[in-house]
């Protein structure tokens, strides 16, 4: 009696051990399926993508200047108004940090507006309109200014970029880049902008 006793113990125990395998072996094999299921999703539906930066447009909102032929001087106050637009396609917002837009003369900075830090919600478009006013101490210092401006044209460039970070189910965390440089000419005759031409870059 004993015997069939032990060896009824030794049969449940066995089951037991049995049962909590099966219960370990199912519980990994949900974990494996569900960590498959994230990285699947985190490198199609989730994928993470940069933001786009689109300048719709360069114009002039003041200008004054003079030239005093008999000094070689060249009085300058020029404001340009940068209209753009931000578009994060990711499925998931967007953080980006603090930046810039610069204004360039001849890869001189000569000009610069914030970019304040933001979020940005999946597949939204953030407008934004930024004003340069040109740092006319740097313009004059650049000697081919003064043959420019009796030429009546300014080349000019407008730089803007935003650095971000893209979350992925609370997961993945993934830094974007994106930038935009448009290359505008003054006209300081008339006092009007020629068209613009536009070069985009991105980073992931």
């Amino acid at each position: 009696m004993e015997e069939e006793q032990r060896g009824s113990s030794a049969a449940n125990a066995l089951k037991r051990r049995r049962k909590r395998r099966n219960i370990c072996f199912g519980m990994m094999g949900v974990l494996i399926f569900i960590v498959i299921l994230i990285l699947i999703l985190a490198f199609t539906v989730f994928k993470p993508k940069h933001p786009i930066i689109t300048t719709n447009s360069v114009s002039l909102s003041n200008l004054r200047f003079s030239v005093d032929l008999a000094r070689l001087r060249v009085f300058l106050n020029a404001t340009l108004d940068v209209d753009l637009w931000i578009r994060n396609p990711n499925k998931v917002g967007l953080k980006y940090t603090d930046s810039s837009a610069q204004l360039n003369y001849r890869g001189q900075q000569v000009g610069e507006a914030p970019i304040p830090a933001g979020k940005i919600s999946a597949d939204e478009t953030v407008p934004m309109n930024l004003t340069l006013t040109v740092m006319a101490d740097r313009l004059v210092s650049d000697s081919r200014f003064f043959s420019d401006v009796s030429g009546g044209q300014l080349a000019l460039n407008a730089f803007a970029k935003v650095s971000g970070k893209v979350n992925i189910l609370k997961i993945f965390k993934i830094h974007v880049i994106s930038s935009s440089s448009c290359d505008v000419t003054v006209f300081l005759f008339n006092s009007s902008v020629g068209d613009q031409d536009c070069k985009y870059k991105t980073k992931l």
